[in-house]
């Protein structure tokens, strides 16, 4: 039996996965629970799955705690954006296997994270991750030619640069494959979330970032796929349910039987790819500079583009604001000499700065 610590329990991945340790408690047993918020539901869920109300925590800082000093096997990490990190490295320090949906960590703590790890220590809970590692699993690494990301194309698939900039909070909101939080939805109509998942993966496969390519997949079905250098390509395709790749991580690399509703091949399917259209949505060929860039530049991007998101999520910018305030974050930014933990945090802690500052003032086009 697998002990499990679920970190963000009250969030969307959170409580998926306490959906599925609930429908299999002959393999799981969650030891440990975190939130950011929620404390009624916090509490709840802690009765509901035996937890002791001490092991039961509030705030990122009290969850990377928890993970130093329980007795555990897999961390779920689903607490939002890089104050993250913290738990991240308790988990990786600890000898814990990290199932991580919190991206963010990794492409904030890059090289500082990656060292940490132990093989196959980092188990992907990101639906395009988790199916590259399982493709990947049909060849040598060096067998490997490119990583393919698939993306929904979000609500503007489509869309002029012209057009986008005349699109709604409400607009936004409305993804048309998948139900997800109010950030990750606007990262994903911006296709900031693809171009994070671009960083994520050269870091996490350790692929060179010109050989990850996006293609757009509107039916969301084909997960993401891995192309080896004899021409094959693998996909990963299931119904549109986290479930899957959850299951996965939680007991990686076995598989958890039942945990989402199969395809069903009685029935036609159509399914589409087309070339996404990166002049106009610049947040992907930004994220690949700042993923040669290295050092703090991904920091940078991530940091500026939480603090747009929720100008925009407030009011206070338009939706393609985010990006030119992301991209100016980036041109302001001097990456120090050498990585360090301390060096993220401050370069973190610049670029929300600057972004607030660039937000209080007309930015101009």
């Amino acid at each position: 039996m697998r002990r499990i610590i679920v970190l963000g329990s009250t969030g969307s991945v959170g409580t998926q996965a306490l959906e599925l340790i609930a429908r299999y408690p002959e393999r799981f047993q969650v030891v440990g629970l975190s939130a950011n918020s929620s404390k009624d539901l916090l509490q709840q869920q802690a009765e509901a799955f035996k937890v002791p109300a001490h092991q039961a925590v509030l705030g990122a800082d009290a969850a990377a705690q928890l993970v130093r000093e329980l007795d555990a096997d897999v961390v779920v990490h689903g607490i939002n954006g890089s104050a993250g990190l913290a738990a991240t490295i308790a988990a990786l320090e600890s000898g814990k296997t990290l199932a991580l949906a919190n991206k963010e960590s990794l492409i904030v703590g890059g090289t500082l994270v990656k060292n940490l790890a132990k093989p196959g220590q980092i188990v992907p809970v990101d639906s395009e991750h988790s199916a590259l590692a399982q493709a990947l699993r049909a060849g040598r690494h060096d067998e490997v030619s490119r990583l393919i990301l698939t993306a929904s194309g979000g609500p503007f698939r489509g869309f002029s640069a012209t057009e986008l900039e005349g699109v709604t909070r409400e607009q936004a909101l409305k993804h048309p494959t998948w139900s997800m939080g109010k950030v990750i939805t606007i990262n994903s109509a911006s296709m900031v979330n693809k171009g994070l998942e671009l960083i994520e993966a050269h870091l996490l496969f350790d692929i060179p970032i010109n050989r990850i390519a996006i293609t757009v997949h509107p039916q969301s079905i084909v997960h993401s796929m891995v192309e080896f250098v004899d021409g094959s390509v693998i996909a990963q395709a299931s119904t549109t349910d986290m479930k899957l790749p959850i299951a996965l991580a939680l007991d990686w690399p076995k598989r958890v039987p039942g945990a989402v509703r199969k395809i069903n091949w009685n029935e036609s399917h159509n399914w589409v790819f087309e070339p996404l259209d990166e002049e106009v949505f610049q947040s992907v060929p930004l994220a690949r500079e700042v993923a040669l860039r290295g050092s703090t530049f991904p920091a940078v991007y991530n940091a500026a583009n939480e603090e747009a998101v929720a100008a925009f999520l407030e009011g206070r910018i338009g939706f393609t604001d985010i990006i030119r305030v992301i991209d100016r974050a980036i041109e302001a930014h001097q990456a120090p000499a050498h990585m360090t933990l301390e060096g993220v945090l401050q370069a973190e802690s610049w670029a929300r700065e600057v972004a607030r500052e660039l937000i209080s003032k007309p930015i101009g086009r």
